[in-house]
């Protein structure tokens, strides 16, 4: 289990570490912890530390078959105003995965790093 005043840590696998550090720090507000480029950085946002291993990394070993997941989970990371920020990453030139949808609990997004992982934007409602 983790110590509670640890930081929550989710690993990524990326192609490439470098672009993958830029994306998170330029576009998503994250700041750069540690790198060991081109084998493994890691980036901080609040309390997530987000672990990006490259190609060379042991984290990007090949996972077992049978404990791979199907593919879509993804980081969640709450904004104040969704619009502005698809308005913000559309005019970075980013591209979105999904189209803005409502639920009962807010409104979300879908974008992708540049290896393909998903991230959702949130709005919570109210």
């Amino acid at each position: 289990m983790t110590v509670p005043d640890q930081l929550a840590s989710v690993r990524y696998l990326v192609d490439d570490v470098s672009a993958a550090v830029d994306f998170y720090t330029t576009h998503l507000g994250f700041r750069l912890n540690t790198s060991a480029a081109p084998a493994f950085a890691d980036v901080v946002r609040g309390p997530l530390r987000l672990l990006l291993s490259g190609p060379a990394s042991s984290g990007a070993r090949s996972t077992p078959a049978d404990a791979a997941g199907p593919g879509h989970n993804r980081i969640h990371l709450v904004v104040g105003d969704l619009d502005a920020e698809i308005d913000r990453l559309r005019g970075a030139g980013l591209p979105f995965r999904s189209e803005p949808v409502s639920g009962p609990g807010g409104r979300q997004v879908l974008i992708a790093d540049p290896a393909g992982n998903l991230i959702e934007l949130f709005q919570p409602a109210g």
